[in-house]
Formats: C-alpha cells, structure tokens, sequence
C-alpha cells in the first residue's frame, strides 16, 4: 500500500512540535501539515453532534494519497469522531470519503470499506487517488457530547504523499549514528493471540519510554490493553495506524501522528533528536 514513502508514527510528550528538518527544502514526494488551531474551520453545532469543516487547503506538493490522524482526550463512552476527506484540483473535486469511526468503544470503531469510484479509493487508513490533486478539504464530526461542550479536537495531521516522485536522496544525520534510545523492549508473541499485534506491541513500548521519560507511570500500557483499545473489525485487527496514535493521543499530555517520511535520514532526524519514531 505504501510505495514511495516510509510510513511512521511519531508519539511524543513535553516536546517542540515541529518537524527536525525543517531547514531543508521541501519534498516533493511527501508534507505534513498539523492542526492545533481550529477557529478557521467552519462549525456547525447540533443537540449530539459537532461538525467542523475546513477551509481548503492548499498543498505545496501534488499528492495522490492521503493519510489523516488525530488526538481527541476526553472521548468516552459511546462518543465518537469521524473523520472525512475530499480531494480537489483545477478540473474536479471528489465527494468526500470516510475515512474512519474512531471511538473508545469497539462496537462503534471501525474504519469504512466498499468506498471505490471514479476518483479513487479508500485502502482502510489511506484515500488513494487516481489522479494528483493539489488541494483538499477536511471534516470531522464528534458525536455523543453535549451541546455547548463537546471534547475537544486538539490535533489533526495530515499526511499527503505523491507516490510518484522521486527526490533526491537526503545528507545523512551522523549525530544519530549510533545512538540508541532507551525503549522497553516487549515482544508481541509473549502475549496469547498477539503474533498478529505488532501495531499495538510497538505504541505500548514508545508509551513506556515516554511513561519513565516524564515520570508518568500512567501511560505504561500493556499491550494487550493498547490491542484492545485500538482494535479496527473491518481491518479486521490492530492495523490501523490512525487508530493506534488515535488511542495514544488519547492520553492527556501525549502527541501522536502518523507521517511519511522519503528517506531515513529524516528518521535520523528524530533519533538524534532523542524521540523514537514507529515504522
């Protein structure tokens, strides 16, 4: 499914956010673009539910796939978010497409099949064009919260890829050559049915770094409890990456996304920066 870029996950606590390597020029074959700041969306407030839509937004690059991540504390219960995007261009722009149902409860979490046109596809986590588009618009609906207070979206990423480019290869860090950083080290088959739980397994032992690293005993999560907690039934399983920094951006004080990287320098970027980064 991931062709021209390396897909990572990124959870981290108490640090800058930003990208390391932001001196150099721009990529041609994948950007980021975070949201913390939601006051330009367009909101639109009902008795159950909360709907803010973007503007839209240009991309610096063109892109042909998509992959949206977001961190939501204080969803409980049967709360849920949904997540959608739509593509747009000079000549066209597509429906919007589901991108997933993330919530707390495992009834009600799921990402959306059969979504296939025209234009292109829905790959469970990833919207998948047809044809490169240079502008998109987001919208995410939370339900189940009260009028009025609703629990709040504290951070959307975007990660927009062009599977088609080829960049030139990046200056290696040398700062992280070498360098180890200390993550607790959990094995997936040490757990009954977990050979298939490498998703969850990996998001536990980075929130164990983090948990020793701030002094956090709470956010040390067992990986069958992380399995749980992100479990996708139309996956079916714990493969859905949105899902996994879903659940770790649940937790107060924590931020998680995924995004694609050209090449591992940038994942040296991150190492000599002291943050260990999930692939």
């Amino acid at each position: 499914m991931l062709a021209a870029a390396c897909l990572s996950v990124v959870l981290w606590a108490g640090c800058a956010q930003r990208e390391p390597r932001s001196a150099l020029p721009p990529s041609s074959g994948s950007h980021f673009i975070a949201f913390t700041n939601f006051s330009p969306f367009q909101r639109t407030e009902s008795e159950t539910a909360l709907v803010l839509t973007s503007p839209v937004i240009a991309s610096p690059i063109d892109w042909n796939e998509l992959v949206v991540s977001w961190n939501v504390p204080g969803l409980t219960g049967q709360m849920s978010l949904r997540v959608e995007a739509r593509a747009l261009s000079a000549a066209r722009e597509t429906s919007f497409y589901d991108l997933g149902v993330w919530s707390p409860d495992q009834q009600i979490r799921h990402s959306v099949t059969g979504q296939k046109d025209a234009e292109g596809e829905v790959e469970t986590d990833t919207l998948i064009l047809n044809r490169q588009a240079q502008r998109l618009q987001v919208r995410v609906t939370i339900e189940g919260g009260s009028k009025g207070n609703p629990p709040p979206l504290e951070f959307l990423g975007l990660s927009l890829a062009n599977t088609l480019s080829k960049d030139p290869a990046l200056p290696p860090n040398r700062a992280a050559w070498g360098r180890v950083i200390p993550v607790p080290e959990r094995s997936q088959v040490s757990y009954q049915g977990g050979n298939v739980w490498c998703s969850p397994t990996s998001v536990s032992m980075v929130l164990a770094h983090w948990a020793n690293a701030r002094k956090r005993p709470q956010w040390d999560i067992d990986v069958p409890e992380v399995a749980r907690g992100v479990y996708d039934r139309h996956w079916p399983g714990t493969g859905n990456w949105p899902f996994n920094t879903a659940f770790a951006g649940s937790l107060p004080g924590m931020r998680a996304y995924v995004t694609r990287f050209g090449d591992v320098a940038e994942l040296e970027d991150w190492i000599a920066a002291g943050l260990p980064v999930v692939l």
